[in-house]
This record gives C-alpha cells, sequence and structure tokens, in this order.
C-alpha cells in the first residue's frame, strides 16, 4: 500500500537505552563454537557490544523512563500529547494493551487516543503512517510515536547466530503537523507466506509456553533453543532483503520523484553490518549515506535500530538545511517498508540511558 502526505514533521526523536552492555568477547565464553570462527563472525556482521535489559524491565519501562525524562527536562508536555502510538513485539500482556497502561502511569489527558501495534523491524515505519493518519484529524496536532522491545528475553543465549546481535532499546517520536507544503512518499508490502523466516513459535494461543516448549535443543550448527526463543532463518531473511528492498525502494522513489543521489540519508534497519554493506552496493549508495553503527554499539533492537540510527546521526548536530531522508524497514511478517520525507531542525534528539 502506497501513501501520500503533506504538511507533517518530525520535530523530536529520544532514544532510550538500557545501562546494562555485553560485549561479543563476553558472549563468546556461551557458545559451542570455535573462537577463531566467532571473532570472524563478529567482524564481518559488526558485532561488539548490545544493550541487554534486566528481566524485569517491560519494554514499556523503557519508553515511561524516556518519556518522564522529557517531561522533566523541558522537552515534551504531557498535556500537549494528543495521541500516543505504541508499537512493540514484546507487550507487557496480552490485556490491557499495553498503550493504555503507559497512558496511565504517564498520566496523560482521558481524550488522548492510544492504540498498540504488533510490529517488528517495520515499527518505526509503521507507527509513522498511522501518525501521519491521525494529523489528518483537526483535534489531534501532536503525537507521539514509540517502538520498544526487549527480546533479548526471548533469545537463547547458546544461540550464536542471534544472541549476540539482538539489543534492547525504546523510541520516541514526536510527529505534528508543519506549515510548509512539504510531499511525503510511503510504502509498506507485507507477505505472510514467509512469516515463519522470523519466528517465536512458542508463547501465543496457537502454543502455549509449557515446560516442553523450555527445553533446548541443538541445530547443526551447534545453536541451543528452545519453542520459546526467537528462531531466524537467516539465508531467507538476507535473500529476501537483497531481492525485495531495492525493487520497493525504486518504485517509492520514482513516485517522491527523486533520484537516490537526491537522498541525503538512508536510514535503515540494521540486521547487521554485512546485510547493509551489501544491500548499499546492491543500491549503488556509498556507505557513507547508509550508516551501520546501530548493532555495533547497541545491537539489533528491532523496530527501534531506525530511530536510533537517526538519533545518532543528528544528536548534538545544529541541522542548518533540512536533509532529505529515507527510514526503511524489513523483516518480521514479512514486511518491507519505506518513507522518503524531509528532516528539519529537531526539538530534541537525544540518549536517555535508563
Amino acid at each position: 500500500m502506497y501513501f501520500s502526505f503533506k504538511n507533517k514533521k518530525i520535530t523530536g526523536a529520544a532514544l532510550i537505552l538500557p545501562e546494562v552492555e555485553r560485549s561479543f568477547l563476553d558472549d563468546m565464553k556461551l557458545f559451542n563454537a570455535d573462537e577463531k570462527r566467532s571473532l570472524r563472525l563478529a567482524k564481518v556482521m559488526g558485532y561488539d557490544k548490545h544493550r541487554i535489559a534486566p528481566k524485569n524491565v517491560a519494554a514499556s519501562d523503557m519508553a515511561e523512563f524516556g518519556f518522564k525524562s522529557l517531561f522533566e527536562d523541558g522537552s515534551l508536555k504531557k498535556d500537549d500529547m494528543d495521541a500516543l502510538i505504541y508499537i512493540t513485539a514484546s507487550p507487557d500482556h496480552f490485556l490491557p494493551p499495553t498503550s493504555r497502561i503507559l497512558h496511565g502511569k504517564l498520566g496523560l489527558r482521558q481524550d488522548a487516543y492510544c492504540i498498540d501495534i504488533t510490529q517488528g523491524c517495520c515499527a518505526f515505519e509503521e507507527g509513522l503512517i498511522q501518525a501521519f493518519l491521525l494529523l489528518d484529524q483537526p483535534t489531534i496536532k501532536k503525537v507521539a510515536v514509540v517502538t520498544t522491545d526487549v527480546l533479548s528475553h526471548k533469545v537463547s543465549v547458546k544461540d550464536r547466530n542471534s544472541y549476540p546481535l539482538i539489543g534492547d532499546a525504546a523510541s520516541i517520536t514526536i510527529v505534528e503537523k508543519s506549515e510548509l507544503e512539504n510531499n511525503i512518499e510511503a510504502v509498506i508490502l507485507n507477505d505472510g507466506t514467509r512469516s515463519d523466516a522470523l519466528k517465536i513459535p512458542a508463547g501465543g494461543f496457537r502454543m502455549p509456553c509449557s515446560p516442553e516448549t523450555a527445553v533446548l535443543h541443538a541445530d547443526e550448527e551447534g545453536n541451543e533453543r528452545s519453542l520459546d526463543n526467537l528462531v531466524m532463518d537467516g539465508t531467507a531473511v538476507f535473500n529476501f532483503v537483497m531481492q525485495d528492498v531495492p525493487p520497493m525502494l525504486f518504485d517509492l522513489f520514482k513516485r517522491a520523484n527523486v533520484s537516490k543521489d537526491d537522498i541525503d540519508w538512508f536510514l535503515f534497519h540494521q540486521p547487521n553490518r554485512f546485510m547493509l554493506q551489501k544491500l548499499a552496493e546492491k543500491l549503488e549508495v556509498p556507505y557513507e549515506k547508509m550508516p551501520s553503527n546501530v548493532v555495533e554499539k547497541y545491537g539489533n533492537s528491532s523496530g527501534t535500530t531506525v530511530p536510533a540510527v537517526t538519533v545518532l546521526t543528528f544528536e548534538g548536530k545544529e541541522m542548518s538545511e533540512r536533509q532529505k531522508v529515507c527510514f526503511s524497514g524489513f523483516g518480521v511478517g514479512l514486511t518491507w517498508a519505506a518513507i522518503v520525507m524531509e528532516l528539519g531542525k529537531l526539538e530534541f534528539c537525544k540518549t536517555i540511558v535508563m
């Protein structure tokens, strides 16, 4: 589905990180793998450090901490929040919706619109699209888009393919109406026939967690995981990104009447450095315009990697000129999405550590 919007802007961005940091060298001790091979893998994939939330920290706790920090330093006023879009793959409960829990903890107005979206790698793009749609309403002027996950809680520490990659984080992005006659083009595509490529098999009503689903099993590479854990078909995901993402992007550029050379920054989901560099080569864009530093600094935090790289790129910088950016996410679903828009001066752009 394609979308076109006008008169919308991002006015603030915050990345919220747990304090606990693990290094790949620490993780290596957990794996049944050759040390030299693991170090080669780390170099290619960009593994270095990742942030891990303690087991007693839920995804909404990071969002709550971020909001309260922004309220306290004056970056945001809670009574200005007209809508809260909460996107996660790790909800606090089946019921109630986590957005309502967060609404109560933050003390937002009773008429603030709240909605939960279940999404992974495309969380940021889907959240922005929903925010732009809401801003077409005359009563809505300021929308908070929240992405947050604690997927490390669902990854086996003995899974060399996934554990050193996954990180926990949250983001808060503020979207408002704009007086500028700006154009925004967006697209989101889905293929549920390939949904098994990224999956947590147990834990829902289809397969509830049980002692049996918690039993670890080793695969042919020696990775140990249970049905309660995240499982990823890395080859299938890589092929999907290389084959399906570039055509989507080129079609979107055509609709937006821009060329890839007009884009200042390609702020993309970050599964790993290798995949992003191969994607940059496929698109024929310089590595420098497609930063791949989130995984090595914080880990793959699912839908939060795009706002994370946005904060990493612009934090502490004076944006004297508007920047044309392309946001893009691709993964769980399988879903792939992109947005072409301009970023101007942000009222806040910061990293908050719990």
